[in-house]
């Protein structure tokens, strides 16, 4: 298997990347201006994260800065997400309509990232699309409207259909919006993209808050459907979309599909300084390349806090109390490789030493975050009475990469 650095990164096709262009211009902003747009809107993402507006996307500037930074990149987010759902998932399905329900959609990033999918994989399929994309915002959905119609036109899609409604998702399931979701149901997909974390900001435990609203809505799922639900990657809101899968998995409403090998609490909540998130290679396009070097960035990978949830207990592998997630690096110390691994036994610490390298283990030098392992058997000495927090892979042990991300 290839390590992290050899891998094949993500990209975004062409079709997408001329109809960005196209359609949803730097809105008169370039430059440095548009570079400072850029800086401004992802300290808010960030560091300033309280001072974010719940409207950001309706000030130009923010609109600007998004469109042309932060839209790419989570398109391709969700994409390298849908490529992770099994084969026979309702992307397979043949003769029949696929329906998806974009929830805080913005300027429709979800609602593109499967079209364009779709299209490269299965033309028919995506011809007969049908997504009802919502928004807080109505200029957002707007633009939502502009890039799907002009994706359609530009590949000789007739058939997808995209309805847009306007409504707060604290309330999905009242007023317009709620009776449009239900009317639309039930849903091969749901996408909540970059949108769980803004909800009920004020709220005295907004993981429970959030919980409620993901609970509701998995009884509009498909039987074999997913709701795919993608955070930013810091570690407050990837400790935020941890404590509301514990809440939602201690309910017993739904099961991880991916990234989880379990439905226990999740251990990164053990230590205030832990938190899972993903690191993908990226194909960088220029224009975001062009951005990065005006603003001191480097966006040549794709990180993300994720959970895809389904009904039907399906999961991305078999589990075992061999079989982990990779959650960090591949450290490499003087005389040995260590990372963090998480499943249903924790999140264990687990190291090789130079020494004990052999043919059984050398699939251990290919890990890198998000790989599934196996691992046959790790041991831990035990030295003056105190067992060693490190777990060991010793040279007879086998290691697999079950599956690389």
């Amino acid at each position: 298997m290839q390590p992290f650095n050899e891998k094949k990164p993500a990209g975004l096709s062409s079709v997408v990347l001329k109809v960005l262009a196209r359609v949803l211009p730097d809105r008169d902003l370039s430059g440095h201006a548009l570079a400072q747009a850029v800086l401004n809107l992802s300290r808010l993402f960030t560091t300033a994260r309280p001072s974010l507006p719940v409207r950001y996307l309706d000030d130009p500037a923010h609109a600007a800065a998004y469109h042309s930074y932060f839209l790419p990149v989570n398109l391709s987010k969700i994409q390298v997400l849908l490529d992770e759902l099994p084969n026979d998932s309702s992307t397979e399905i043949p003769n029949r309509p696929m329906t998806v329900l974009d929830l805080g959609c913005g300027p429709g990033t979800g609602s593109l990232a499967l079209l364009d999918w779709l299209w490269h994989r299965s033309p028919e399929r995506a011809k007969s699309l049908s997504v009802l994309a919502t928004d807080a915002s109505n200029a957002s959905l707007q633009d939502a409207k502009r890039l799907w119609e002009a994706y359609c036109q530009d590949v000789g899609i007739s058939g997808a259909n995209l309805r847009c409604v306007e409504g707060n998702l604290e309330h999905s399931l009242k007023g317009d919006l709620g009776k449009q979701i239900v009317r639309g149901g039930p849903y091969d997909l749901i996408i909540m993209a970059n949108c769980l974390n803004e909800l009920f900001p004020t709220a005295v435990d907004p993981p429970v808050e959030r919980a409620t609203v993901v609970g509701q809505l998995l009884q509009f799922l498909a039987s074999h459907g997913t709701i795919m639900i993608v955070e930013p990657a810091s570690r407050q809101t990837a400790r935020a979309l941890h404590q509301m899968r514990n809440h939602l998995l201690k309910k017993s409403l739904c099961t991880v599909y991916s990234p989880c090998l379990h439905e226990g609490a999740c251990p990164a909540l053990d230590h205030p300084d832990d938190w899972c998130h993903e690191e993908r290679p990226w194909q960088t396009p220029p224009v975001i390349a062009a951005l990065d070097r005006d603003v001191g960035f480097i966006k040549d990978a794709l990180k993300f806090s994720y959970l895809l949830l389904r009904t039907d207990r399906r999961t991305i592998v078999t589990r075992s109390p061999q079989t982990f997630r990779v959650v960090s690096e591949l450290r490499e110390l003087k005389g040995e490789k260590r990372a963090w691994l998480c499943n249903e036994t924790g999140r264990p610490e687990v190291g090789r030493l130079d020494r004990k390298t052999s043919p059984h283990n050398e699939a251990l030098d290919s890990w890198h975050r998000g790989a599934i392992v196996q691992i046959e058997r790790i041991v831990r000495k035990e030295k003056e009475g105190k067992v060693s927090p490190v777990g060991r892979i010793e040279s007879d042990a086998a290691v697999q990469i079950v599956r690389p991300v």
